[in-house]
């Protein structure tokens, strides 16, 4: 299927725009794949500590603190959480919504991933990406960026 050239006229806006926005804001957003990435590949683990097996080492600890208390909240107001009320800890309530992420199918999983990611940016960058802005860069981002760099 070929891209319409008005689709190309937008990802190439889009391109000039995340080139522009501070490297911390391109960090949110790159963390927000990741993060979400490692989420989808994610099978159960030895790891003790699975919110740490999902955040990557690389980021900030301030980033990492942050992230770490406001996931569990993330996938808890995303309801992907509702079969876990028996679990108190963090890392019981996000491998228990890992699971339920597993458990979904095509564009539903898509979609909740897709808002996850846009979540978890938002947190990363500290409140400094809206919600528009950081749907715009995320989706470019992981088709032009991340995933270009895993083929």
């Amino acid at each position: 299927m070929k891209i319409p050239v008005w689709l190309k006229k937008i990802w190439t806006a889009i391109q000039k725009l995340f080139n522009h926005i501070p490297c911390e804001l391109q960090t949110a957003v790159h963390t927000g794949v990741v993060i979400t990435e490692n989420i989808k590949t994610f099978v159960d683990s030895p790891a003790a500590d699975i919110i740490t097996a999902i955040i990557p080492g690389d980021l900030d600890d301030r980033i990492k603190s942050l992230l770490r208390s406001a996931l569990p909240a993330i996938l808890t107001q995303l309801r992907l959480a509702d079969d876990c009320t028996n679990f108190s800890t963090p890392e019981q309530l996000t491998a228990c919504a890992i699971k339920t992420i597993q458990s979904l199918k095509g564009d539903l999983k898509s979609a909740f991933l897709h808002n996850l990611s846009v979540l978890i940016a938002q947190v990363a960058s500290d409140g400094k990406l809206t919600w528009q802005e950081a749907v715009s860069f995320m989706e470019w981002y992981y088709q032009q960026r991340f995933k270009a760099t895993k083929q």
